[in-house]
């Protein structure tokens, strides 16, 4: 039962709900998605074969029981599902990221799961599976990622057909920082009114230099 993995690092959380606090990350080796602004490129092939008790055992190094799994997307392989479950027995507080284009009911309605529906700078928009709005539950959250004015005004069409369990402020709305300053999208988000939550990605100000998990 193995799984193959880009990365384990332990950080600081940059983004969503758990934002500040520190966690370790395993990052999933492969995504189905090619976004114009992916800054995870190196995981879509790069990465090794553990087993599952293999990827406990080294996150028993860290000190912490939050644990994030990410990508690429981590929904492609088929032991992330078993993956989740044992963290969960493990009594790790478990995240999962994932893009969206996948059914995320595979993955223990326990784990918190993070859905980064594609707006459409990323050319990837058609890609969303949009009734994983419906399968959220009250700790779940969504995530937007604005590249322009079209992006934000998709992104207010679809956070409306969300579960009704899901409360406003676990929506987030980010900027591809290249293409939107960040004041523009707090800007419209006021004058709008918009019950989300804006946020930028800690860990990038943090260490703004570096590509990889920290």
């Amino acid at each position: 039962m193995t799984i193959k993995v880009n990365e384990i690092f332990y950080s600081i959380q940059g983004e969503a709900l758990f934002t500040g606090c520190p966690s370790v990350f395993v990052r999933l080796t492969g995504c189905n998605l090619r976004c114009s602004y992916c800054d995870t490129i190196y995981a879509y092939n790069e990465g090794r074969d553990m087993e599952i008790p293999d990827i406990l055992h080294r996150l028993s190094d860290y000190n912490c029981r939050i644990v994030e799994i990410t990508g690429g997307e981590p929904l492609l392989q088929d032991e992330t599902p078993a993956l989740v479950d044992r963290l969960l027995e493990s009594n790790y507080t478990v995240l999962i990221e994932t893009n969206g284009s996948m059914n995320i009911n595979m993955i223990n309605e326990k784990c918190i799961k993070i859905v980064d529906i594609k707006c459409p700078s990323s050319n990837e928009s058609d890609k969303n599976d949009l009734q994983n709005l419906k399968r959220l539950s009250s700790h779940d959250q969504i995530k937007f990622v604005i590249g322009n004015r079209d992006d934000y005004e998709y992104a207010k069409t679809v956070m409306v057909l969300r579960n009704n369990s899901v409360p406003d402020y676990n929506v987030f709305f980010s900027t591809v920082t290249e293409n939107l300053s960040p004041a523009k999208l707090a800007e419209w988000m006021l004058k709008d009114n918009l019950k989300a939550r804006f946020q930028l990605q800690l860990h990038k100000i943090i260490w703004p230099d570096i590509e990889r998990g920290v």
